[in-house]
């Protein structure tokens, strides 16, 4: 793809199927052993809910810490080769669950995966962006994150199916759909600009606000995962699993077919107007006082979140020199997972001291802040493109 075809629009689909096919597939791989590893560490280990929880959320931890790292290798070495390593390690870590493993070990796996997943996503994402036409980034960048969530939806419930068959099944596909994702990813051409040098350090300045925005925005969603259930039970209305899924799917379906706004519309705009969707959401469903009521907050609360998170990455490419997208993007990645691991144990102590409405209110008060974080951050200059081959 040339820098004339760029500008026209035109988009590379052979390197874009390769990129967002090898993410789907590694996604996959990497959360089929979510819906069994629960009973696995159960029945094999007899552990309790701690080690439950250490084992299964253990990758959050290498991710944090390795996307700067990843983003910054890609930049120094080429963003098909550290997406292509991050798809192998996931296929090793999958293959390593065959082998007769305790607890420790199966934790070290654990934050392997979550090297091999900060590799794959980081590299991927930077990618995209450079073979994307730059008035069609931000929609990229929100198609990308729906090949993501397609994976961890297709891996979840792939997991499940096979778990009859036995645990080594499993296993096998854990390793296998990586593979296949390294495949993918090796068939895509690659840039014709040559590797930058990188350098100057993994916290790249232009991502740190939009991070920080990132971060506050992450509260909702934690809130609405961790307790949307178990607040419509006390309600005596239930069916919360219903509200998680009407979110889901608002939240790939507005990616679809409205992921344009950012790049029609400005990135600042729509993160803002974003940001104050979702604190909407978040109310209507905190007072929800019925099932419909909860779920016409959380189609609010999905269209605004849905388009928060490019509209922000796409604020840290324009205000980031070209030779330095990669560091950023896996910086500003990071300030999910810190968001994360930040308001999910937050919001427990605020249902548990003041009940779960204000767990809503409170990502409601946090997505306001984003918001207006969003309005503040101040504008870029504008930034030549790359040329890339199709």
């Amino acid at each position: 793809m040339t820098a004339a075809d760029t500008r026209e629009g035109r988009l590379p689909r052979l390197a874009l199927v390769g990129i967002f096919g090898g993410l789907f597939a590694g996604y996959l791989g990497l959360t089929a052993v979510i819906p069994v590893l629960p009973d696995f560490l159960r029945e094999r280990h007899q552990a309790g809910d701690l080690v439950v929880g250490l084992v299964v959320t253990g990758t959050a931890v290498t991710a944090l810490l390795v996307r700067p790292v990843a983003g910054a290798f890609a930049d120094r070495f080429g963003h098909r080769t550290v997406m292509l390593v991050g798809a192998l390690v996931l296929a090793a870590g999958g293959l390593l669950y065959l082998a007769p493993l305790n607890v420790p070990a199966l934790v070290t796996v654990r934050l392997l995966l979550g090297a091999g997943e900060a590799a794959l996503f980081t590299a991927g994402a930077v990618w995209t962006v450079s073979l994307a036409p730059h008035s069609r980034r931000g929609q990229l960048i929100g198609l990308y994150g729906v090949s993501m969530w397609g994976g961890i939806a297709a891996g979840t419930f792939l997991g499940a199916s096979v778990q009859p068959a036995g645990y080594p099944a499993v296993w096998a596909l854990s390793a296998a759909a990586p593979l296949l994702a390294a495949g993918l990813v090796a068939l895509a051409p690659a840039p014709r600009t040559a590797p930058t040098g990188g350098g100057g350090g993994l916290l790249v300045r232009p991502a740190l606000l939009p991070g920080v925005a990132l971060t506050f925005g992450a509260a909702g969603y934690a809130g609405l995962a961790a307790f949307v259930v178990l607040h419509l039970q006390s309600r005596g209305v239930g069916h919360g699993v219903v509200v998680l899924s009407c979110f889901s799917a608002v939240y790939a379906g507005t990616r679809l077919v409205i992921g344009h706004l950012p790049d029609r519309l400005g990135p600042r705009r729509v993160a803002a107007w974003c940001g104050v969707g979702e604190a909407a959401g978040l109310l209507v469903i905190a007072v929800a006082p019925n099932l419909p009521v909860a779920v016409a907050g959380s189609v609010v609360m999905g269209i605004g979140f849905s388009l928060l998170h490019p509209s922000l990455a796409l604020m840290v490419l324009n205000r980031t020199d070209p030779a330095r997208q990669g560091a950023a993007i896996g910086a500003y990645t990071s300030f999910w997972d810190l968001g994360l691991a930040v308001w999910g144990p937050l919001t427990g102590l605020v249902a548990a001291g003041l009940g779960y409405p204000a767990v809503f209110a409170a990502g409601a008060a946090c997505a306001a802040v984003a918001a207006v974080m969003a309005v503040r951050i101040g504008r870029p200059a504008p930034a030549p493109t790359a040329e890339v081959v199709a």
